[in-house]
């Protein structure tokens, strides 16, 4: 059963609930067309100070190769000559502040590391549940998006590619933590 809890009840070190997590990807596609996908494979872990969220911290490290958007033809592009899976195994966020933002609501600004590119990024995340489970786990549920220039990375092919695929490209956050009793 979810409730809504105040950001100070949050204090406390969770690892990011894979199973029940969602870390996908909105792009668009020939102007018109949206191509949506996610990564399969990912760990991470966050610190919440609900008393001061500057004490906070998050971390994410996602695997590049599990870049999924049910295009094989696609997924095999994305991950070669958009990621260079085989150079750049992963995608790393670590923060570098955390802010209140409303009774509900953390900004997460932090270093984004892509094909060996880090640049910040800011993430703005909304407070949806919480739940304590049948073992005794605190479960904090958020959600969050942002929208990156994936030129800034180098996530580009060729000149065609600017014209076949936007540079903008919002990331989207359904995400589970657990604190652990």
């Amino acid at each position: 059963m979810s409730t809504m809890t105040t950001l100070t009840e949050l204090t406390g070190d969770y690892v990011l609930d894979t199973a029940r997590s969602r870390i996908g990807f909105v792009a668009r596609h020939t102007m018109a067309t949206r191509v949506r996908g996610r990564f399969e494979e990912f760990e991470g872990g966050a610190h919440l100070d609900g008393d001061d969220p500057s004490k906070s911290s998050a971390r994410l490290t996602i695997q590049a190769e599990s870049i999924q958007t049910h295009n094989r033809q696609r997924d095999d592009q994305l991950r070669g000559t958009f990621l260079d899976v085989a150079a750049h195994p992963a995608l790393t966020f670590i923060s570098t502040t955390v802010r209140l933002a409303g009774p509900s609501g953390l900004t997460v600004t932090g270093d984004l590391t892509m094909r060996g590119v880090t640049r910040p990024v800011t993430v703005d995340f909304e407070l949806i549940g919480t739940e304590n489970d049948p073992r005794g786990d605190f479960r904090v549920h958020l959600t969050g998006s942002t929208t990156i220039n994936r030129n800034d990375w180098g996530v580009n092919w060729n000149a065609a590619t600017t014209v076949m695929v936007g540079p903008k490209v919002t990331l989207e956050f359904d995400v589970t933590v657990v604190r652990r009793s």
